[in-house]
């Protein structure tokens, strides 16, 4: 097959001008720069001693068919070189950047041209007037290096100025090195764009399609992509850290008087973090709920402008898909729709992040609540389905493995008719009598604090409004709420002095949450033994574990913790009876609180 692909190499300096003159899309030179200072500074260098520094990779966007006909070719997106294209326009053309915490500064790096070596700029170097404080100021008058060896000179009279004359022709010659340049095919899809990468920069950050449509929202500046893009990448960011609504009014006031940050404003009173989505959790929820797609690659195209008839790329497309995805991103941060679909997934009993495990449930979720919500569900109905959906996926791990396909399959039956009635054909197909009596048990058969069964059990307590185990009065969302403990029923201590492993001592089924003072009391003794002290108190002996002292109270108790009924009296040899009869005590909790959903 011939390559798909074409390798040149650029001067430094003709790289620069194509992104300044926007040739190249690099969206994230409006995005936070991860590299460190001293990253900087060591690429400058290895340019300096005319070391490689590995290749850009750009694809250029499909050509664009336009109302009358004419094609408009599109840009290079880079895909791989960011942070380094990011950082020469940070030192050498004095650019500021974002940094991790979206605060714009300047990274200066000085030259010493005696010495020849590069450092970052610090109060002490500042003052050494052997240092040329910053380069980018040099490079100023890269075309005429006499002038910066006239200034340095006349502030050093005593240096050898063949030798400085040699170290500042060599420092401005950075311009002028060698970088190489891979450009892919234009009629590349995104999936094969993204295979490429992958297959050539194994050992770096994996590039994700959610990467390409923010690259390609950033560079649309005609159909308001720079604001769109700004709008997530905030909202994602406030969603964690509601004080940089402060630094985004003072900072970016031209955003700050748009519409998207009226409508984001009410994220600087919130500090809820059970869901703070990132930049692809928005534009996979945007994507299912606003396009009826489930894979990110289909909203690339889309915002390309692809006719998925014809197979070409039209303005038109593209214009109505920006604008769709500006919805569906409205929709997303709207606060009235983010805190009653919060509410639906609480009122299931995740209260806390820690109890959700698959990002990819609530996403979907979310996007479910949107779609049910434009389609006019009456709001009731949408409750129902929503909350039962995403438990439904927590229990068959629906959206693991291929996910963006099994995305856009349930998005595509959503689509074609009444989605309440294509949940109750999928629990008929999935929450068969045997999954719950069988297959639900064996889940239950693992060693794990942050299996998603174990956590489905502790929001199925937390619904039913349980006690923890063995408190009268804590429930285990009070538990969960302000950090309790997760205990061992047969102590771990215990079975360890019995041989006993890690694997088999961290059975799902040996959890339960209770009181911090509760668990000291029980310390390292066998169920048999801390249970004779639970038991006199309900005989009006002292009260020792927690406050329950009725015996009818303490059975309910073991219930609620689906504790068999003959625990009160075993010991180490009973363990694993104890553990099978647990196991299947708590897939019936499970079922039951499906059933309440």
């Amino acid at each position: 097959m011939p390559p798909c692909y074409s390798v040149n190499s650029h001067p430094v300096e003709t790289i620069l001008s194509w992104v300044k003159a926007g040739e190249i899309a690099i969206p994230e030179i409006q995005r936070p720069f991860v590299w460190d200072a001293t990253n900087v500074r060591d690429l400058l260098d290895s340019l300096f001693q005319g070391y490689p520094v590995g290749y850009l990779i750009a694809w250029r966007n499909p050509s664009v068919r336009l109302r009358d006909g004419s094609l408009s070719e599109g840009k290079k997106v880079l895909i791989d070189g960011q942070q380094r294209v990011t950082a020469l326009m940070a030192a050498v053309l004095g650019y500021q950047v974002l940094t991790k915490d979206y605060r714009l500064t300047r990274i200066r790096i000085a030259f010493n041209p005696l010495s020849r070596k590069f450092e970052v700029l610090n109060p002490a170097i500042e003052k050494d007037v052997t240092w040329i404080p910053d380069i980018s100021e040099a490079m100023k008058n890269a075309a005429n290096p006499f002038t910066v060896f006239k200034a340095y000179c006349a502030l050093n009279p005593t240096v050898d100025q063949e030798q400085v004359m040699q170290s500042i022709t060599d420092l401005l010659a950075i311009r002028n090195n060698l970088i190489g340049f891979v450009e892919l095919a234009h009629d590349l899809d995104i999936e094969t764009v993204t295979d490429i990468f992958i297959r050539i920069n194994s050992k770096g950050v994996v590039l994700n399609q959610s990467d390409f449509a923010m690259s390609k929202i950033a560079a649309s500046e005609s159909h308001g992509g720079p604001m769109l893009r700004k709008a997530i990448d905030y909202f994602c960011h406030m969603a964690v850290a509601p004080e940089f609504y402060g630094q985004i009014a003072e900072r970016d006031p031209e955003f700050a008087a748009t519409d998207w940050f009226k409508k984001m404003t009410w994220l600087k009173d919130e500090n809820d973090d059970l869901y703070d989505p990132s930049y692809t959790d928005m534009l996979r929820v945007a994507c299912i709920a606003a396009f009826e797609r489930g894979k990110l690659s289909d909203l690339v195209s889309l915002l390309s402008g692809r006719n998925f008839e014809t197979r070409q790329y039209e303005d038109e497309i593209a214009a109505e898909s920006f604008v769709r995805l500006g919805e569906g991103i409205k929709d997303f941060i709207k606060e009235t729709h983010f805190q009653r679909f919060l509410m639906i997934i609480r009122s299931a009993g995740f209260i806390a992040p820690g109890l959700i495990r698959s990002q990819n449930a609530l996403n979907f979720a979310y996007a479910l609540y949107l779609k049910l919500r434009r389609d006019k569900y009456d709001p009731a109905v949408i409750e129902r389905t929503v909350r039962r959906w995403f438990v439904l996926s927590l229990l068959t791990a629906r959206y693991s493995g291929s996910f963006e396909s099994q995305f856009d399959s349930d998005i595509k039956r959503a689509k074609e008719g009444d989605f309440s009635e294509f949940l109750a054909q999928t629990e008929q197909a999935v929450l068969s009598e045997s999954f719950w009596s069988f297959g639900l048990v064996q889940e239950l058969e693992k060693a794990s604090t942050n299996s998603p069964y174990l956590n489905l059990f502790w929001a199925a307590q937390v619904k039913l409004e349980d006690r923890g185990f063995l408190s009268r009065d804590i429930t285990v969302g009070q538990l969960i709420a302000h950090q309790g403990d997760i205990h061992h029923i047969f102590p771990r201590e215990y079975l360890k002095k019995h041989g006993m492993k890690q694997g088999a001592y961290n059975q799902i089924a040996n959890f339960v949450f209770t009181q911090s003072e509760i668990n000291i009391r029980i310390g390292n003794k066998a169920p048999k033994a801390y249970f004779v002290e639970a038991l006199a108190q309900c005989a009006d002996g002292p009260l020792k574990l927690g406050g329950i002292d009725d015996r009818a109270e303490l059975e309910n108790n073991l219930i609620q913790n689906c504790i068999p009924g003959a625990s009160l009296d075993l010991e180490q040899g009973d363990y694993a009876e104890f553990l099978k009869a647990r196991r299947e005590l708590m897939a019936q909790k499970i079922k039951a609180y499906y059933n309440t959903l």
